[in-house]
């Protein structure tokens, strides 16, 4: 079973992920940890990665494809979570021509639907834990990089939401409800 998991960042998704993968055996395809694999590889596709990085651009769709084919070819997994990836309608298309001439597919979208206001509250109570523990929060953790990132997500990525819909992949479930909650309704969506 390969899904996509949406959410705005602090939604849940890396966390609900990491379940995913302990207990069903899934891979998370995030698309961070594939560029920083991949330039830390040193391999041809490695050394395009980190140069356009390095410029502090963009990498291409092109070359984001590029890494999940080859993971999706060199990866043994009962089924993929794709995470930061598609953002976009033209990379949801890529995707799926990707999965298709594979001979895969997408089998579920879910949508972790938070309140934008409880999830800054939950972020700098998550940074303020970090502090409190001694710890260093993230540097994203903090109400205002949160509000822009939040502003990004919804510009980019809400017109997946009615593109996943009208294909009938996608469901949502609240991402505001406990830990324990959120992975027993994800685990009911994936089984039913």
């Amino acid at each position: 079973m390969n899904i996509i998991l949406l959410g705005p960042p602090g939604a849940g998704k890396g966390t609900q992920a990491g379940f995913l993968v302990e207990e069903r055996g899934m891979v998370q395809l995030s698309t961070g940890d594939m560029l920083r694999e991949a330039k830390a590889s040193g391999s041809e596709m490695g050394k395009r990665v980190a140069a356009i990085m390095d410029a502090g651009e963009l990498v291409t769709d092109e070359i984001v494809i590029g890494l999940i084919r080859e993971k999706l070819q060199t990866t043994k997994a009962s089924g993929f979570i794709f995470d930061g990836f598609p953002r976009t309608l033209k990379q949801a298309d890529a995707l799926g021509e990707l999965l298709t001439e594979m001979g895969q597919s997408l089998d579920k979208v879910i949508e972790l639907r938070v309140n934008d206001e409880a999830l800054v509250d939950r972020i700098v109570g998550r940074a303020e834990a970090a502090i409190a523990a001694g710890e260093k929060p993230r540097a994203d953790d903090n109400a205002e990089s949160l509000k822009k990132r939040l502003m990004e997500y919804y510009k980019q990525t809400s017109p997946l939401i009615g593109y996943y819909y009208a294909k009938g992949m996608y469901s949502r479930i609240d991402g505001m409800a406990s830990m324990d909650e959120v992975k027993a309704a994800l685990g009911a969506k994936l089984d039913s």
